[in-house]
């Protein structure tokens, strides 16, 4: 949910106008919507490159995922850990421009370790895959951008661990 969303609903839930305080944080939102949006369109743009940086990453940090008996061994195996690592970057880009955690842990965090686990996938395997994903997007963001997406990423790895 936005900042504007989160404050609307609680001054309409208290029957008040918003505070000048809140108004302030409103303020400070749209102000860094346009940094917001060059992120996102910066990283859905580069999806398929941020993705294969990550796996490449991945996969030379822990072969043994894409060795027989790994998790990522097989082209269709491989396919699904691909086709999860972009998903995850779209959850990341909500979070972005929403300027709020909340897309994140609502679309795409709740029942994630046990999903993974009931599939058999390992966890800290995601974990170093979000990393990756972190390692590759960053490495295209300007350093003020960078700074801004960065806890996205930290916060899906800390979530998964």
């Amino acid at each position: 949910m936005s900042v504007v969303s989160q404050v609307i609903l609680q001054a309409d839930d208290e029957l008040r106008y918003p505070s000048a305080g809140e108004l302030q944080t409103i303020n400070s939102f749209f102000k860094t919507g346009t940094q917001r949006v060059r992120i996102a369109v910066t990283l859905s743009e580069s999806e398929r490159k941020i993705v294969d940086e990550a796996s490449k990453k991945l996969w030379k940090k822990r072969p043994d995922y894409i060795s027989p008996g790994g998790n990522a061994f097989g082209q269709r195996e491989r396919a699904l850990c691909l086709r999860d690592y972009g998903w995850y970057l779209r959850l990341i880009t909500y979070g972005i421009l929403a300027g709020d955690k909340g897309p994140i842990e609502n679309i795409g965090l709740i029942g994630v370790r046990e999903m993974y686990n009931s599939l058999g996938v390992p966890v800290p395997g995601m974990v170093d895959a979000i990393r990756c994903l972190k390692e590759a997007a960053i490495a295209l963001l300007n350093d003020e951008d960078a700074k801004e997406a960065a806890p996205y990423f930290d916060y899906i790895a800390q979530a998964m661990s």
